[in-house]
């Protein structure tokens, strides 16, 4: 049974991440409140983000729904259990295929043990979860926010994050990204992942694409 746990962010968190940071102070202030929910079987957490690397979130979704249909249950043993053939008739390329079993070889042989991921430090998890074909450094931190609730992850390489920082910042589209959101994150230290979820919702409302910067979604959405 798959179980579900609120994060939420105190206030006082929230105030510190703002404090030296106007345009963030507005961007908050524009969404409100973020309430996250984790994500409670670590396993198909894994699985999901694997099968929905490099594609739109619709179709991301489309797979793992047929993936889901066709396996029942998500876990390492009825991943293994189907044929390549089969798992390629459900949309999943040759090489997700071969990543969705080296994870469910390792999670079985305890190489890779799920159930000790909540003791360990932000550091060791993302060595221990990089150790798996098709696992990088942003499905690791992606895990860390939506499956374990860290409070202190920022991951730099995901571009949604890097669209959202120059939008915020009026910087140009072709500066660095990474480099972009560097810049900032010592204002919002500790509270790295309060910041990213701020970012992703700015594109998820659309504030990104209707507005040209923070400002004029001021202007606009507080008459």
């Amino acid at each position: 049974m798959t179980t579900h746990t609120l994060l939420t962010f105190e206030k006082s968190a929230i105030e510190a991440m703002t404090a030296k940071d106007p345009a963030m102070k507005k961007l908050v202030t524009l969404i409100g409140d973020i309430t996250l929910t984790k994500r409670g079987d670590h396993f198909k957490s894994l699985v999901r983000s694997c099968i929905g690397q490099q594609l739109s979130v619709k179709a991301a979704k489309t797979i793992y729904g047929r993936f889901e249909e066709l396996t029942g249950e998500i876990t390492p043993e009825a991943v293994l259990k189907f044929s390549d053939e089969e798992l390629r008739e459900v949309g999943l390329s040759k090489q997700k295929i071969t990543y969705l079993r080296d994870l469910s070889e390792k999670v079985l042989a305890k190489e890779v043990n799920l159930d000790q991921l909540e003791r360990m430090d932000n550091e060791k998890i993302r060595k221990v979860l990089t150790s798996v074909k098709g696992i990088g450094p942003w499905t690791a931190e992606v895990f860390l926010i939506f499956s374990l609730g860290r409070k202190d992850v920022l991951p730099v390489g995901d571009l949604g994050l890097q669209r959202a920082c120059q939008w915020l910042y009026q910087a140009e589209r072709d500066n660095n990204g990474k480099q972009l959101i560097k810049s900032h994150a010592d204002k919002w230290h500790p509270h790295y992942t309060a910041a990213s979820l701020y970012l992703w919702e700015a594109i998820n409302k659309g504030l990104v694409a209707q507005y040209s910067n923070v400002d004029e979604a001021w202007d606009q959405l507080q008459k």
